[in-house]
C-alpha cells in the first residue's frame, strides 16, 4: 500500500502514527515537511482530500501564528501562510488511496489502513 506521512520526529503524534504504519507492515513514504514541505498546490489538495479546511489543520498554538496575526485571516491568507512557514502545518497528514487524515490522536490512522 503506498503510504505518505507528513512528519515531524519531534513530535509524538506524529511518532505514533508512523510506529502505527509500521506496525501494519507497511513501509512509508516519510516526508519531513520542516526541511521538505509541500508546496502550496499540494497543501491544498491534501486539506480538500482530508476534508480540512485551513484552519483545521493550521498550529494556531506557534508564536508565528501570533506573530502573523492570522485569527482573522482567510482560508487563501491560512494557506499561503502555512506553505510559507510549514511549521504552522498541523501535524501528521498522512495519505493512502484510502484517503488522507491528520492523524491526532496517531490512532486515526488505523482508518486508512487495509484491516
Amino acid at each position: 500500500m503506498d503510504v505518505t506521512i507528513y512528519h515531524n520526529p519531534k513530535c509524538s503524534n506524529s511518532r505514533g502514527a508512523l510506529q502505527l504504519i509500521r506496525a501494519a507492515g507497511i513501509e512509508p513514504v516519510i516526508v519531513e515537511y520542516l526541511t521538505s514541505p509541500p508546496s502550496r498546490a499540494e497543501l491544498k489538495d491534501l486539506l480538500r482530500r482530508a476534508g480540512l479546511t485551513p484552519r483545521q489543520a493550521i498550529r494556531a498554538k506557534e508564536t508565528l501564528y501570533r506573530d502573523l496575526k492570522l485569527d482573522a485571516a482567510d482560508d487563501e491568507a491560512l494557506l499561503d501562510a502555512m506553505a510559507a512557514h510549514p511549521v504552522l502545518i498541523e501535524r501528521p497528514l498522512v495519505a493512502t488511496p484510502n484517503g488522507v487524515r491528520l492523524c491526532r490522536p496517531p490512532e486515526r490512522v488505523l482508518e486508512l489502513l487495509p484491516n
